[in-house]
């Protein structure tokens, strides 16, 4: 399939038409205040982003509770006096002629205290000291991911992903091994499953047919289990719960290691599903425009750009004039993200991550 092919715009379910085949992933910056409002960083970045040329931008995880905090100046939702900020970022993205939508994020038994986090563990067993959550917070809970989804709705976004990957909430009650509850919440797969059904159908109860509903889904780790992942993204593919799945691996040509799939490459499973009117992209070392067309022809929908967008924020126009697009290697320094136009408090972020940021680069 040619490059070009990239720039085809993607009908949804439901909602606006994506210009293209890019979406940017959501990315963790820790650039927000310390009460989850939006900052003039974070109004930088989604204003260099809204210029970038993606058809679609999700937000950084985004707490639908102020106890389900994962980490510092994590953008939040769980509020209206969160709205003002966040409406400026929908305007933002909305003028550049991009989609929206916010990603909405339960720490679960992940939730740090350090910084007023409540953990909330499916189970007894996961955090020491800590009980299993009730059935009555599981449902509190779910609430709180629909009415963030109202806000943002409110706040003017075209849609929300729902944050099903890496061990927080929604990935943790389905794991058998995070989640061994006797209530309608455990047991079975079903049972696992019912959370994050529950709020994609509340969720779209309360929005409406016109709003836009992702989810992101991980495989690897936290005790999940790849042919349960499988039935349920069937399921939820088959009822045309969700507009696009994003599928979260941390590398799109991953192969699987074990098991009856062994040898298979993960994201071919995902693809070979039917899922009617849902449309499916991945993430994962999409550092060219070469591997970002590849992937169109290995079944993908579309494809979600992460560590290459923050290195060079305007990925989508850079593979549009030049097919042979390729990022420049990581680590880089510092002063090369500064130069790009890139917020310091999201440079001070990437310092933690050795594989992005040289080591003490200035």
């Amino acid at each position: 399939m040619a490059v070009s092919d990239l720039f085809k715009p993607l009908t949804l379910l439901h909602g606006p038409t994506m210009r293209n085949r890019f979406m940017l992933a959501p990315l963790t910056n820790q650039q927000s205040e310390f009460d989850g409002t939006a900052s003039e960083f974070d109004h930088i970045w989604y204003e260099q982003l809204a210029e970038s040329g993606y058809a679609l931008i999700q937000t950084c995880a985004t707490t639908v509770e102020a106890g389900g905090i994962a980490f510092a100046r994590q953008l939040g939702i769980h509020s209206d006096d969160h709205l003002p900020g966040l409406t400026r970022i929908a305007s933002t993205i909305r003028v550049g002629g991009g989609l929206s939508a916010v990603q909405l994020h339960h720490a679960g038994h992940r939730a740090n205290p350090i910084l007023g986090g409540i953990p909330a563990p499916a189970s007894s067993y996961t955090v020491p000291g800590v009980e299993a959550i009730t059935t009555d917070e599981v449902e509190r809970i779910r609430d709180s991911f629909i009415a963030a989804a109202r806000r943002a709705q409110v706040a003017g976004f075209d849609g929300i992903a729902v944050h099903g990957a890496f061990g927080w909430i929604l990935s943790e009650f389905m794991s058998p091994d995070l989640n061994d509850r006797t209530d309608k919440y455990g047991g079975s797969l079903k049972n696992r499953a019912r959370l994050t059904i529950e709020v994609i159908e509340g969720i779209r109860r309360e929005c409406g047919p016109d709003f836009q509903i992702g989810w992101r889904l991980s495989i690897e780790r936290y005790g999940l289990v790849l042919e349960e992942l499988l039935a349920v993204t069937a399921y939820i593919f088959d009822c045309e719960l969700i507009d696009y799945l994003d599928l979260a691996l941390w590398d799109s040509a991953q192969i699987v290691r074990e098991g009856p799939y062994r040898g298979r490459t993960m994201l071919s499973l995902f693809t070979e599903l039917p899922r009617k009117g849902v449309r499916l992209g991945v993430a994962g070392k999409i550092m060219t425009a070469r591997r970002a067309g590849e992937l169109l022809d290995e079944g993908c929908d579309f494809v979600l750009i992460a560590r290459a967008g923050i290195i060079q924020r305007d990925f989508p126009l850079q593979v549009k004039v030049n097919p042979m697009y390729e990022s420049v290697k990581m680590p880089v320094m510092a002063e090369h993200l500064r130069k790009g136009g890139l917020p310091e408090r999201f440079i001070n972020h990437l310092r933690g991550w050795q594989t992005i940021v040289f080591p003490n680069s200035p």
